[in-house]
């Protein structure tokens, strides 16, 4: 049972009912006492104000419930639902071919975040993208979200789909860790690997990379109950308001972003929580990962941000980030392609890239392609 969808409307309807007839009463009281007139308009006042207030909560609570329930009923999740060692888990595979992409979304992204390249790379061969726990229409689990439970996961969720053919992973943001996981643990059915501007493990420990704010284990507490606020204000309607449910995104169609809002104004703070913390258990699982012999590898990295040329910590960062990015040339056919005029999410901002160079990688891997002359370079397009 959710609390946010189900629990928070129903006390706050029970709580404002409760407070109307408190109300009525003491208005009764307060008629019968001889009271001064200002003390019992401050008191009606005091107490309409209370009235009104919960009243509102409670039913903005109920019509944000009562919305998300409408919207999922009309919009149902594509794909399959299937059962991983007891807990409901989303994947959506479209297309056909070997070997099978699967695309492993960033932290607060479900598989929705690929409705605008998912179709596309279709065209040349089987996609999946899925939820991991606790995200999108994939039930939240009990266990740490760290590479190792979240590669675990993955493989548990392809062998229900019987996905058991060769697979090539790729993996945005933080997920390149998870797929370098996958990959260590499952290498004979691991074909290749796509990172987009994937995190490398401990990087968070760069001073570069401090102004990102607290990961890893011990986030403040401060930070905990502000997340866990904006739950609860989430759950009344502040975001739907701002109009995050209904966000517009370059790329994509209006449709494709709906969802994509919808579904992350349904994420709970709590979910992003246990994996940011999971950060630092998931560098120590995937620090040593690698290399990979000749399997193909291909890297893209979003472009320098022209905006931040003056900003020595940006330029610092910027820096650290290519360095980092050079690591992940994890085999003797590695390449990385630098996407000019792109930011992290390169598949919103150079998704004309991505759909042209992960096609051409794939029917190099079936062998319909002669691989590029040389490995192990950097390009700028």
């Amino acid at each position: 049972m959710s609390f946010h969808l189900v629990v928070l409307p129903v006390v706050l309807v029970l709580v404002a009912l409760l407070l109307i007839f408190l109300s009525v009463r003491r208005f009764h009281t307060l008629r019968e006492r001889a009271l001064p007139l200002w003390r019992r308009f401050l008191a009606y006042g005091f107490l309409g104000i209370a009235v009104l207030l919960l009243s509102f909560l409670a039913l903005s609570a109920c019509f944000i419930a009562a919305a998300r329930t409408a919207y999922r009923i009309r919009n149902p999740p594509p794909g399959a639902l299937y059962m991983v060692d007891g807990y409901r888990m989303h994947i959506n595979c479209t297309g056909a071919g070997e070997p099978t992409i699967v695309l492993e979304s960033a932290k607060s992204d479900d598989a929705a975040i690929w409705g605008g390249l998912q179709p596309v790379l279709s065209q040349t061969t089987r996609v999946c993208s899925y939820d991991r726990a606790g995200y999108g229409d994939s039930a939240s689990r009990p266990e740490a979200m760290d590479a190792d439970h979240i590669a675990t996961e993955l493989h548990g969720l392809l062998t229900a789909a019987k996905i058991d053919g060769p697979i090539v992973l790729a993996g945005h943001s933080m997920a390149g860790m998870y797929v370098r996981d996958y990959a260590t643990r499952y290498p004979e059915q691991v074909k290749g690997i796509v990172f987009i501007d994937a995190f490398t493990p401990h990087q968070e420990q760069d001073p570069a990379f401090a102004m990102m704010g607290p990961q890893g284990q011990g986030i403040p507490i401060g930070i905990r109950l502000l997340g866990y606020g904006a739950d609860t204000a989430s759950a009344l309607g502040l975001e739907r308001l701002l109009g995050v449910c209904s966000m517009k995104m370059p790329g994509l169609d209006a449709a494709v972003a709906r969802r994509i809002g919808e579904d992350r104004c349904r994420t709970s703070f709590s979910t992003m929580l246990r994996e940011a913390e999971s950060i630092s258990r998931s560098g120590d699982e995937t620090v040593h990962t690698g290399p990979y012999g000749d399997l193909p590898i291909l890297i893209f990295s979003h472009g320098p941000n022209p905006d931040s040329s003056g900003d020595p910590h940006a330029a610092q960062t910027e820096a650290a980030w290519n360095r980092m990015q050079e690591n992940l040339k994890l085999s003797t056919r590695s390449r990385r392609i630098i996407a000019k005029r792109s930011n992290h999410y390169i598949q919103f901002s150079r998704s004309e890239l991505l759909e042209r160079e992960i096609p051409a990688f794939i029917e190099q891997i079936r062998g319909n392609r002669p691989w590029p002359a040389q490995f192990g370079t950097t390009t700028v397009e």
